[in-house]
């Protein structure tokens, strides 16, 4: 007999949410400058209210669903081009983050937060720099990434036969 009223209770939950939203399933529209309810006050909070969704807590991503690891992230910023990728990914992008928190979220991820530390001398990311970065976006984000991995992959074995 409980789990009879357990079972009438959800369904009317379900029939309260499905009069409140239309019908279930269907997404609010999204607004381009909606204020957060979920204020945050650190880089590491940001990280998980707007990215760890995808790429997980520990940066790992999931590769069947082209969500890239971050972990070794530090990487790109061994190869020309590559500072200006990680802050130009779609996820980046669009995101509802302003450029100051982008630049604040980007830094934490790549000198306490995420994976490997930045190589040498990391000149930490601001806020002009992701404004710039919004004003030309990456028009083919694989083959941008992809030329990257290959210039990685190339100056590691320049490096391997020069020792």
């Amino acid at each position: 007999m409980k789990w009879l009223a357990a079972l009438w209770s959800i369904g009317c939950a379900a029939c309260l949410m499905t009069s409140q939203a239309g019908t279930l399933g269907t997404m609010a529209p999204i607004r381009s400058q909606a204020e957060s309810k979920a204020k945050t006050h650190s880089a590491r909070s940001a990280y998980i209210l707007h990215c760890a969704g995808c790429h997980g807590m520990d940066g790992r991503g999931v590769s069947q669903a082209q969500v890239p690891d971050l972990r070794a992230m530090a990487d790109f910023l061994k190869v020309p081009g590559g500072r200006e990728f990680l802050i130009k990914v779609p996820g980046v992008m669009g995101s509802a983050l302003s450029d100051a928190e982008i630049a604040e979220v980007t830094n934490w991820m790549l000198i306490d937060g995420i994976g490997r530390s930045p190589p040498g001398r990391f000149q930490p990311y601001t806020e002009k720099e992701v404004q710039e970065a919004r004003r030309s976006p990456l028009v083919d984000v694989m083959q941008s990434r992809q030329a990257l991995i290959n210039l990685m992959r190339d100056s590691s074995a320049e490096a391997a036969l020069s020792k």
